[in-house]
């Protein structure tokens, strides 16, 4: 890593649920139209979701659901949010 390269840490839960919501949300017309107005972020965000892909075996597997919403809970959990409601609005 160079002096002008900047790391950010992730758990593997945390890596695999971003790279989750990336791939859901890059294409959306509500967050391509959020990401537009600085057209600069698109950069970064191909970065991220690119180095998650490549960098999560899971994503591959035949149990992938359950992996990702077993990492969603462990997340939740965590922040004490597991038990609550998802917002709706």
């Amino acid at each position: 890593m160079t002096e002008g390269d900047f790391m950010i840490k992730l758990t593997r839960d945390e890596a695999l649920v971003l790279s989750d919501w990336l791939d859901r949300m890059i294409g959306t017309a509500e967050f391509d139209g959020l990401v537009n107005q600085d057209r600069a972020v698109w950069s970064p965000l191909h970065r991220i979701a690119g180095t998650l892909e490549t960098s999560l075996v899971e994503v591959f597997a035949l149990d992938y659901p359950a992996c990702l919403d077993a990492a969603r809970e462990r997340l939740l959990d965590a922040r004490g949010e597991a038990s609550q409601p998802a917002d709706e609005s």
